[in-house]
């Protein structure tokens, strides 16, 4: 074990001090050499309530990046890369799985639009789904901002998710989304929103649904040192077989600068959900990070997250801490560590774990 986490540090420091320089592909388009190398110690790798499976895992991810439109209109990237995931006792988990994603931005000053496609292999646990479960994420999806005075703007998009299990017993989802938003300046950095959403839900497993979302919100800079958008609204859920819910429906993200080095975000969601299961869902989320700068070299960075998933016949609790430091090597080069907690709280029998989980990993691009 003691060999194995040597070899992964040595490997970064190697790399640091060997790595070559970007290429060079026509004007305005650079090709880099990615990959991140990392160990994590897991006390619970199957987020289990009872008889938990603790292992450490070796974390290795080349890849390649292409940057396209430096100081263009159009810019955008295409990354793809191949995450290889080893246990040191439970080597029957292991994985090599594949990610490729795409997107790509436009921008004249009267005009943005954006297009983004992706295709994700994953092997992970989530507070919906427990025992490393095989799927497939696929999403497209495109939107667009036209600035029609100088008081007012309207933007659209559209977006296009498949999610494709590899276990009995998960519903593959298939979902449609379709935002309209108008946009009215009411000072030089702050926009009035009113908006509506709409979300076509597909399962194999359960009952088809409508989601209709209609709001009104802001988005800019409220004050020298608070930047972010909210929308808040009526939220209505129809079911395919005949009935529908109603509750409220919020989005909302922020960033505040308590001092030049250092930043809070913080946010909140409440929408309608699935589970991975087939079941109805009403999730309340709330959420907050704080990164402080220390020097050129070092940075620290802490978050919280809550999570309340509320059921037809129960509710259930999720949250979240974290802490973690980065550490700039050179341009190149980065090491970063952190700690994670989790623990979900549930009245149904067997939901229940907590999980903690230490990392260390060095991110390399060149």
């Amino acid at each position: 074990m003691k060999t194995s986490i040597i070899s992964i540090v040595t490997l970064a420091l190697s790399a640091s001090a060997i790595g070559a320089p970007f290429m060079a592909i026509g004007d305005g388009a650079e090709l880099f050499v990615t990959g991140d190398v990392g160990v994590r110690v897991d006390d619970n790798i199957l987020l289990a309530s009872q008889n938990e499976t603790d292992d450490v895992i070796f974390d290795f991810t080349p890849g390649v990046e292409l940057v396209f439109g430096k100081d263009a209109q159009m810019k955008g990237s295409l990354i793809a890369e191949v995450a290889f995931t080893n246990y040191a006792d439970n080597s029957r988990l292991n994985t090599e799985l594949f990610s490729g994603l795409f997107n790509s931005r436009y921008d004249d000053g009267k005009m943005k639009a954006g297009f983004n496609l992706s295709y994700v292999e994953l092997n992970q646990n989530t507070p919906d789904i427990r025992g490393l479960v095989r799927r497939d994420v696929f999403n497209v999806g495109g939107n667009t901002e036209v600035a029609f005075t100088q008081l007012t703007a309207v933007g659209a998009g559209i977006s296009y998710d498949h999610q494709n299990y590899k276990r009995a017993g998960y519903s593959d989802y298939k979902t449609l989304t379709i935002p309209l938003d108008v946009y009215y300046k009411v000072t030089a950095k702050t926009d009035l929103s009113f908006g509506y959403r709409y979300r076509d839900n597909n399962l194999s497993l359960a009952q088809d649904s409508n989601d209709h979302f209609l709001n009104v919100g802001a988005r800019g800079e409220f004050t020298p040192k608070l930047t972010g958008r909210f929308a808040i609204g009526l939220n209505t859920r129809d079911y395919s077989n005949g009935g529908d819910e109603n509750g409220l429906g919020l989005d909302a993200s922020f960033a505040y600068e308590i001092s030049p080095k250092t930043n809070l975000e913080f946010g909140a969601s409440n929408d309608f959900g699935t589970s991975p299961q087939g079941e109805e869902q009403e999730n309340l989320t709330l959420n907050a990070r704080i990164v402080t700068k220390l020097s050129e070299e070092w940075s620290i960075n802490g978050g919280l997250s809550w999570r309340s998933i509320e059921y037809r016949a129960r509710t259930d609790d999720y949250f979240e801490g974290n802490l973690g430091a980065a550490y700039i090597v050179n341009a190149n080069v980065r090491l970063v560590g952190a700690y994670v907690y989790r623990t979900y709280e549930s009245n149904l029998a067997g939901s229940d774990f907590e999980n903690n989980v230490f990392s260390i990993a060095a991110n390399l691009r060149y």
